[in-house]
């Protein structure tokens, strides 16, 4: 039984049965999302019935991303915020314009029951984006961090390696977890189309919104499988670019 963690998909639905079909996914493992299902490429809508129809026959959480959080919130009021429009959310409209309202309202549901973040069983940190607290992703005060933040991942990767994890040098809000697994900041702002490792965190988010794949990992060997750049899979279309 493998469990595996998949990065942000941002509408390329074609690049996820590719990562699923590398890795050779089987009923009996377990999927962990990091978030940003929607905006970007023209399949949103479809990626969400995708995932809907595959936590059927497999074992999957869902991590809720700030893109997420936007959508969920345009389905729900029908009103879509004008940073959302402009960072993908209008794409993410017109994917749904063959959906029915009963099918969106199914797409609402879906959004809702997403979680913003989730430990497993061996101390590992599941999240979107980040965490502020230096005693934990539980006692956040801004709970809008989990979606937006990007000062965790910046402090891993400025981090001096050589400070052992019982100095008071490190960092509290890394000892809390064996690992931490995020999305959101593309590894391609640092010239990467794989996956980035700083200190114990894990950057699941290898670009696929913009020039790279998508990316599925075993969490437990790091072995790693990558789709086609998403923007080969939609030609014609500018994606986040």
């Amino acid at each position: 039984m493998r469990t595996f963690v998949i990065g942000d998909i941002h509408g390329g639905l074609k690049a996820l049965p590719q990562v699923l079909e590398k890795a050779k996914i089987t009923p009996k493992d377990t999927l962990i999302f990091l978030g940003d299902y929607v905006d970007g490429w023209s399949e949103s809508a479809q990626v969400i019935e995708f995932l809907i129809e595959l936590s059927k026959t497999h074992k999957c959480i869902f991590i809720k991303g700030n893109h997420d959080l936007w959508c969920q919130n345009w389905l729900r009021t029908g009103e879509g915020e004008v940073v959302w429009e402009m960072h993908g959310g209008n794409e993410t409209k017109e994917s749904y314009l063959n959906f029915s309202e009963e099918k969106k309202q199914q797409h609402l549901a879906f959004f809702k029951q997403m979680k913003p973040y989730y430990i497993d069983t061996k101390n590992q940190l599941f999240i979107h984006a980040g965490f502020t607290s230096m005693h934990g992703v539980e006692k956040e005060t801004f709970k809008m961090n989990y979606y937006f933040d990007r000062t965790l991942w910046e402090m891993a990767l400025t981090m001096d390696k050589r400070i052992e994890k019982d100095s008071e040098l490190y960092p509290n809000r890394l000892k809390h977890y064996r690992e931490i697994y995020i999305g959101h900041t593309p590894t391609t702002h640092y010239s990467s189309t794989t996956p980035l490792n700083a200190i114990n965190i894990w950057n699941l988010d290898t670009g696929a919104a913009f020039t790279g794949p998508l990316t599925i990992m075993d969490i437990d060997t790091k072995e790693f499988w990558q789709s086609e750049p998403v923007k080969d899979l939609y030609p014609n279309e500018k994606g986040r670019n």
